[in-house]
């Protein structure tokens, strides 16, 4: 009988570890790999950071009629094509486009190549610091 309990007891402490790790699993999978900044934070973190891209992903016409000063450009919808040209997976990357959409795709896409430190901060209509143009 005891041996019946000790049996039953595994099982049912199994059955549990297994859920549990499921609902863990699902979690980790619903959390985005990327987050979502204001521009206040931005700006601080381009004053306070050493080492980070700031990646412009609008076309390129909108990013010589006005860009944040440092900013480089990939269209977003060459992300896939040239993440290369932004190094290391675990580059502080901040990213902003003119409105907050097309930078979302962008950072959707960089975190499933991998990348590990995406902020993205929307749009430059929202940016109230400098910009530069030309």
């Amino acid at each position: 009988m005891k041996k019946l309990i000790l049996v039953t007891m595994a099982v049912v402490m199994l059955l549990l570890t297994a859920c549990t790790t499921g609902t863990t699993a699902e979690t980790e999978l619903q959390t985005p790999a990327w987050q979502e900044i204001d521009a206040t934070t931005a700006r601080n973190m381009m004053n306070e950071l050493d080492d980070f891209i700031l990646l412009d992903v609008r076309r390129a016409d909108e990013f010589e009629e006005e860009r944040i000063e440092g900013a480089i450009l990939i269209p977003y919808d060459e992300i896939g094509e040239r993440y290369s040209e932004l190094g290391s997976k675990n580059t502080v990357i901040l990213i902003y486009c003119r409105s907050g959409r097309r930078s979302k795709y962008a950072a959707e896409e960089l975190a499933e190549l991998g990348f590990i430190n995406i902020y993205e901060f929307g749009g430059i209509l929202y940016w109230p610091y400098e910009t530069i143009s030309g």
